[in-house]
């Protein structure tokens, strides 16, 4: 097949906030040089710039005013700066507030933004600079050239367009492009496809632990003005969770009633039957959580899947004509609950890496470890290492991941065994008849059912439509299953489907194969884009591949 090339010097592949700070970074040395520019392309999968940037969120600004030393000036979407901390821990029925807040939940100095304003006021800095943004194409593979006995990374492949979901050529079909790039920064996000490819193909994950992951599920409320100050951030452990499961709930305020609510569930939980979208509608019945919403209406709604494992679980950061940061790299304190920071000085990093090695002429491996020794010695190994084994410690319960968080303060993070020992969270799910001795429960009937009544509580659909998310009908299911035999057999009866509880979006239903068995239906144009699937599949044979054509949520003001 014949397909358009085009060829860039650095190619950015995800225009969130670490591929965006990269863009900006690599314009800024350009001038600061004072050298001929070199051609820099943004690519980003959604249908423009920030509509799949979803978190909390709460900014530490350090890295912003590194970046960009005016930001108030040119015009940051700032909601709202943080003026009062509150944590609680909650009983069904009651709640306890700390007396006082635990440092890495203490927010002074931080702001409370839209990540999806945020993104779209550094894409238009970027764009401001020249630099070519593609937004509603997706890169779906990574180009390589041989040299000797190395791979190096040469660009990468958009996906093609027109394709029916039979996989039929339509009268609007055109092959993806090939972008080639001497040096490509991947911020592909959370569980990115071509970030996950690449690691698998060139083993960059060899010797690391296994990735460990969270999913946040998020509404944005507007409720009376007076309910509750701008610049408020409350954070929840305890109920609706079990001692054994990791987690927590988190409500931001801005101004003029916008409250963001949400819900953090470990991906490394025990029982097959747990649901984190029931879990966040139980969060909402609380009474601290009900009070503040009565009377309000959900606006919005979205998911996202957040890489929690800390820094053992970083993978090799480059290769020949490649760096990873940001989301994708794993790059997120789970101890604060922050990573925009993070991602941001990582993508600054990798710019100053690429920048170097272009200028030299050489795109190596061992030129472009530079940009490991950097991140290494920068604020982001010294905020990162000390937490390196918090989360692996809440796999141990609640009460021994809290005692094990107060005393890395002290610690640094060291353990008798360091790294902690820790599985992959899928890895740990156990099967029904492990997890309930006492009785196998209908697969199809949920353990902790939650009343809903589409005020306070809402079902799976009825939040997909307040994403945003717009799919083309007409393509092939970008959610991949390898085998749907083993989804109506072995996992039925091991695992009770838990794709039908873990998406937090109605993809997957079991639904009746006409000869008194279930099968697998896939609602793909409801997938909100949070990876869960790809991640928590106990048999790992469900592959999440970006849509055609800029589909996905539509996150505005989130």
């Amino acid at each position: 097949m014949e397909r358009e090339s085009l060829e860039v010097d650095v190619l950015i592949v995800g225009g969130g906030p670490a591929g965006m700070s990269a863009a900006l970074r690599l314009a800024q040395l350009q001038k600061e040089k004072g050298c001929e520019p070199l051609a820099i392309a943004v690519l980003e999968k959604a249908r423009e710039t920030g509509a799949h940037m979803l978190s909390g969120a709460v900014l530490d600004p350090s890295t912003l005013r590194d970046l960009v030393p005016d930001f108030r000036e040119k015009g940051a979407p700032l909601a709202s700066e943080v003026q009062h901390d509150a944590v609680y821990y909650l009983t069904r029925g009651r709640k306890f507030k700390f007396p006082i807040t635990p440092p890495p939940l203490s927010n002074h100095g931080n702001y409370i933004i839209s990540l999806n304003r945020f993104v779209k006021w550094l894409g238009g800095l970027v764009e401001a600079e020249g630099i070519d943004v593609f937004t509603g194409f997706s890169a779906t593979s990574v180009l390589f050239e041989q040299n000797g006995a190395d791979s190096t990374v040469v660009g990468i492949r958009t996906g093609d367009r027109g394709i029916g979901r039979h996989g039929e050529q339509k009268s609007t079909f055109e092959p993806g492009v090939d972008i080639r790039a001497k040096v490509t920064i991947l911020c592909d996000g959370v569980r990115g496809n071509v970030t996950k490819s690449l690691v698998r193909q060139l083993g960059l994950d060899d010797g690391r632990q296994p990735q460990l992951y969270a999913i946040g599920i998020k509404e944005l409320w507007e409720v009376p003005k007076d309910r509750i100050a701008a610049g408020s951030v409350i954070h929840t452990m305890g109920y609706p969770l079990k001692m054994e499961e990791f987690g927590g709930g988190f409500i931001y305020a801005m101004p003029d009633g916008l409250l963001s609510v949400g819900f953090v569930s470990g991906l490394d939980y025990l029982d097959p039957m747990f649901d984190p979208h029931v879990v966040f509608q139980h969060f909402k019945r609380h009474p601290l959580v009900a009070s503040l919403l009565e009377g309000g209406q959900m606006v919005r709604y979205g998911a996202k899947a957040l890489p929690e494992g800390g820094w053992h679980t970083i993978p090799r950061l480059y290769s020949g004509g490649v760096l990873i940061t940001g989301d994708a790299g794993a790059f997120l304190n789970s101890m604060r609950l922050k990573g925009i920071h993070l991602a941001m000085r990582t993508g600054m990093l990798a710019a100053e890496t690429a920048f170097d090695a272009v200028r030299a002429g050489d795109v190596s491996a061992t030129a472009l470890k530079v940009y490991e020794d950097r991140v290494n010695a920068s604020a982001v190994r010294r905020e990162l290492y000390p937490v390196r084994n918090v989360h692996q410690a809440f796999g141990r319960g609640l009460l021994a991941g809290v005692g094990f968080a107060g005393l890395s303060l002290v610690t640094g993070g060291w353990w008798v065994r360091d790294p902690m020992p820790s599985h992959a969270g899928w890895e740990r799910m156990e099967k029904l008849a492990d997890y309930y001795s006492e009785g196998r429960p209908d697969p199809d009937a949920p353990t902790n059912p939650v009343k809903i009544d589409r005020q306070l509580t809402f079902d799976r659909l009825t939040n997909v439509h307040y994403s945003g998310t717009r799919h083309a009908e007409d393509q092939p299911s970008h959610l991949v299953v390898h085998d749907t035999d083993i989804c109506r057999t072995r996992c039925r009866e091991e695992y009770g489907n838990p794709c039908t509880r873990f998406c937090p979006a109605n993809v997957y239903e079991m639904v009746d194969a006409g000869d008194g068995t279930k099968k697998l239906q896939i609602n793909a144009s409801n997938c909100v884009h949070c990876k869960t699937c790809d991640i928590m599949d106990p048999y790992q044979i469900i592959d999440w591949m970006p849509p055609e054509g800029g589909g996905g949520p539509q996150y505005d003001g989130m």
